[in-house]
């Protein structure tokens, strides 16, 4: 446990894992995959040990995510490869989640590759 403001930070491994996991109700629902894992890293990320660095992970991996969609989409026009790259993206922002909530249940820092560090 770690000790912050004079404040004990409990281990919560299960609770880091279904952060991961809820950025895959924009698969689902359409929505919430960046407002549901932002409002969990913001209410917690003082109370859960690890929240601030797997939040942050999250956060950014979504924005990056983001930025790729809206730079494929006039890139659909270059012979397709707008196309091609949007199907990574949805791989990419389907595969990680899951692999980092694994990650995470098993107390391991979160790894997201082609991630844009907006928030350090």
């Amino acid at each position: 446990m770690e000790l912050v403001n004079h404040q004990v930070l409990r281990k919560d491994n299960s609770l880091l894992a279904i952060t991961h996991l809820t950025q895959l109700l924009s698969y689902m629902t359409g929505f919430g995959g960046f407002i549901v894992p932002l409002v969990l890293w913001l209410s917690s990320r003082h109370t859960v040990e690890g929240m601030d660095e797997h939040g942050k992970s999250i956060v950014n991996f979504q924005i990056s995510l983001i930025l790729y969609i809206i730079l494929s989409i006039p890139a659909i026009l270059l012979f397709g490869l707008g196309i091609l790259s949007l199907i990574f993206v949805g791989i990419v922002g389907f595969i990680l989640p899951i692999v980092n909530a694994i990650k995470a249940s098993n107390g391991e820092r979160p790894s997201y590759f082609l991630t844009i560090r907006f928030i350090s």
